[in-house]
């Protein structure tokens, strides 16, 4: 097997379960997307405490900013929020 074979396997392994991770975030309705859940994922797999984890995302969507689905009055000037406010800044995106 090479290591583009190998790498292939791995990457597709990864999008697997991660796709298994957002199902029964789904089912849970933890209201995570996946780029936040990938994220919590790629924390733990680099040694993070799990429970820890839980507890700060626990705390940061209770002090979270409602979601843009919440109704609110229309501004002729406002911006746009997004659909599917991340738990982290955009600056996180590249692990």
């Amino acid at each position: 097997m090479g290591t583009e074979e190998s790498a292939g396997g791995a990457a597709r392994q990864a999008k697997e379960s991660l796709e298994l991770a957002f199902q029964m975030s789904q089912i849970l309705d933890t209201g995570l997307d996946r780029h936040t859940l990938s994220l919590l994922m790629a924390l733990c797999d680099r040694g993070t405490n799990p429970e820890a984890l839980a507890a700060l995302v626990r705390e940061l969507s209770s002090t979270a900013p409602p979601s843009a689905s919440a109704p609110t009055a229309p501004a002729s000037n406002a911006v746009a929020a997004p659909t599917a406010p991340s738990l982290f800044p955009s600056g996180f995106r590249q692990l």
